[in-house]
């Protein structure tokens, strides 16, 4: 009977009468019981704004003859020089452009955003199938996420080279103070695309809107950052449809997902940290956002590489290569998927660069929401991904909640 008993758990059986299986009960409660640490930590405060803004233009208007507005002048008001600690994706450590230096609302600006928005999120589909694409041909997770860090290189050389774009100049102290984050950047993407190849993107993406918990845990637990608690409760969507989505996702996997949980936490913190390591503090000449994000590729590459050979080294590769083959791929078409999965990861995190960059926190985190919403769209459809009403109520829980979060903290700041 004891046998018995446990053969219907381990098979997901409904047991006693009860409605939910064993193993979707524990998806839950492992995520959840993460989680449940959050409401513990303290007396809660209001944090402070964070550190680092970029380089703001004022331009004033006099109406002309006709009606239109019209351009008197232009003047830059400041420059700062730790505009490269920003981080354009994680819009609470970035302070936003006052809505008194912003430029008055153009065609040309709103034509420039549209365009940038556009083809951040086609570039960032393209990349997320494209991965997928490898994963599901070679599932070398570690090898695919380091040459993905690799394809960076030529394209920077090409960048520096040429003078269309400033080439860093870096001391060794510089490197060492880049050294956390291009560490949390690497770990980030690897843990992403682990995710990826042993589970559904939707299922990851979902995973990752988890990021505000474990930035708000961290703040809190580590460097006593309290927020205040509306707030906090406005993380509960977050959990609650993330919990429900793991319930009920049809291509669950406790790898994917246990790395995409930690993918959250690490990007969580090397945002905290771009705001506690490097705000003060020199970081060399031109380093914009832009080519702070090249620099940390270079070094999370060269992170990455010894792990990636001790984890998956020639002979895996190898034997992962000769079974796509013999699943009709060519090798031609195998180096396609990895240049072009390379490539278009650069890409899009340089265009990302440029278009948050233009915007304040809370468009940011708005134009944030509906690109993960048509990502996960965007996957299911070309992939012909299951998905159950449930795990879909609960995936549009969190993403929502992950929204609130963001006019929560822009409000209560």
């Amino acid at each position: 009977s004891s046998c018995r008993t446990f053969s219907f758990i381990s098979q997901g059986r409904r047991f006693r009468g009860h409605a939910y299986s064993y193993t979707m009960i524990m998806r839950s409660l492992s995520f959840v019981g993460l989680c449940l640490l959050l409401p513990g930590v303290g007396a809660f405060q209001a944090s402070r704004a964070l550190s680092v803004r970029r380089p703001v233009t004022v331009q004033f208007r006099a109406w002309g003859p006709s009606g239109r507005s019209k351009p008197r002048k232009t003047q830059e008001t400041r420059r700062r020089a730790e505009a490269a600690s920003c981080d354009p994706f994680n819009p609470e450590f970035c302070d936003p452009v006052p809505v008194e230096d912003q430029p008055a609302f153009d065609v040309k600006r709103f034509t420039k955003l549209t365009v940038l928005f556009g083809l951040w999120y086609i570039l960032n589909i393209a990349y997320n199938i494209g991965n997928k694409l490898v994963l599901n041909a070679l599932p070398i997770p570690w090898t695919a996420a380091t040459l993905e860090l690799f394809f960076g290189l030529p394209l920077v050389i090409i960048l520096w080279g040429s003078g269309l774009r400033k080439a860093p100049k870096l001391s060794v102290d510089n490197v060492k103070t880049l050294a956390s984050q291009a560490f949390f950047l690497m770990s980030t993407h690897v843990l992403g695309v682990i995710s990826f190849g042993a589970g559904a993107i939707s299922f990851t993406h979902i995973l990752k809107a988890t990021e505000p918990v474990w930035a708000a845990l961290i703040g809190a637990v580590f460097f006593k950052d309290f927020l205040p608690w509306p707030v906090y409760l406005s993380l509960v969507p977050i959990m609650g449809g993330v919990a429900l989505a793991s319930m009920k996702e049809l291509t669950f996997t406790w790898l994917s997902f246990t790395t995409g949980l930690l993918s959250a936490v690490t990007s969580a913190m090397k945002a905290i940290l771009s705001k506690k390591v490097l705000s003060g503090k020199p970081l060399g000449e031109n380093l914009t956002p832009s080519n702070m994000f090249s620099v940390l590729t270079i070094m999370g590459f060269f992170m990455i590489l010894p792990l990636s050979l001790a984890i998956e080294g020639p002979a895996t590769v190898t034997a992962a290569w000769s079974a796509a083959l013999a699943n009709g791929h060519s090798n031609l078409h195998l180096f396609h998927l990895l240049s072009f999965s390379g490539a278009l990861y650069y890409l899009y995190n340089e265009v990302a660069f440029i278009a948050l960059s233009e915007v304040a926190p809370v468009t940011h985190a708005v134009t944030n929401t509906v690109k993960r919403v048509v990502i996960i769209l965007a996957s299911v459809l070309f992939f012909k991904t299951p998905v159950t009403f449930l795990g879909a109520v609960g995936s549009a829980i969190a993403i929502a909640g992950a929204t609130g979060y963001s006019f929560a903290k822009a409000k209560y700041k």
